[in-house]
């Protein structure tokens, strides 16, 4: 149904938090462990690097202009013309022992990022939320591996997987206060390797959840069928977004790990698929 796109080889480590820029009309992405930030111009054929030097787990729009990240040492805000971090919320994350993980800015500007220990089983992680006036919310605990989140068309639902216990959830949202409730399973993938990692909403509200070590990534209907399953040529995909200049083409970021017995050729690359189905433009921070 859909066709697989080999579109650019960067061999990322954990490519992650890919972002559409409509302004730009170009790509953002970010490789997690090594702290590099990507930016692509599809009609262009090229890209750039940024070098940070420090882990960035998320990375979202902001209305002012440049990014807001989730890094190793808490959430700052970042300007491609100074590439210099202004931390805004400098957060302990346990000692170092934790990292933030995945992120995304709901409808109303607010920034969303969760945590995880790498390696770890303990429900010891927790998803926050970040306003625009600067404060710093606890919106869920006992979380083991915090990963893709994504909002319903109509703002009503918020998706959000913890990928160390296989599951993706819905929640209630109220989108005038930023609050969650009434979490129940959306779906339980079956335990084993293979985890849900980053997703997205389409404007129809069917969600695309990429699988990690899984092949392929999964189309869900909002009442939680598996509409499609692509296969992917790659077994370590790790988020997408939509984008291109009608956005309706899925951008899926990948890695890969130095202790697998052998690294495909694909492993890290950048890959696409167009699609008969177009997303909004990812919403910004208000700030």
């Amino acid at each position: 149904m859909y066709e697989v796109e080999h579109f650019l080889k960067v061999t990322n480590y954990t490519g992650e938090s890919p972002q559409w820029n409509v302004e730009e009309q170009a790509l953002y992405w970010v490789d997690l462990h090594r702290g590099n930030i990507y930016r692509y111009w599809p009609s262009k054929g090229t890209y750039e690097v940024f070098v940070l030097g420090v882990e960035v787990g998320a990375m979202c729009s902001r209305d002012s202009g440049g990014l807001i990240l989730a890094t190793s040492n808490g959430i700052a805000f970042w300007d491609s013309k100074t590439t210099q971090l202004d931390y805004v919320a400098k957060t302990d994350l346990q000692g170092g022992k934790t990292r933030f993980n995945d992120g995304k800015v709901d409808p109303q500007g607010r920034f969303w990022a969760g945590t995880q220990i790498q390696g770890g089983t303990e429900p010891v992680n927790a998803l926050y939320r970040f306003d625009p006036d600067g404060t710093l919310h606890t919106m869920e605990t006992e979380v083991i591996l915090s990963n893709g989140l994504g909002w319903s068309p109509d703002s009503k639902t918020m998706y959000y997987n913890d990928s160390g216990r296989n599951v993706m959830y819905a929640y209630d949202f109220d989108p005038a206060s930023g609050n969650i409730s009434n979490r129940r399973v959306f779906h339980q993938f079956p335990s084993g390797e293979i985890i849900p990692d980053g997703l997205t909403v389409d404007s129809e509200g069917y969600i695309w959840c990429v699988m990690f070590r899984g092949y392929k990534i999964i189309r869900f209907s909002p009442s939680g069928a598996i509409d499609c399953e692509i296969r992917m040529p790659t077994r370590y995909t790790t988020s997408c977004i939509f984008g291109g200049e009608n956005m309706d083409e899925l951008y899926i970021t990948t890695g890969w790990r130095e202790d697998c017995e052998t690294r495909a050729a694909f492993d890290g690359d950048l890959f696409r698929i167009k699609t008969n189905v177009k997303a909004r433009p990812e919403p910004k921070f208000a700030g």
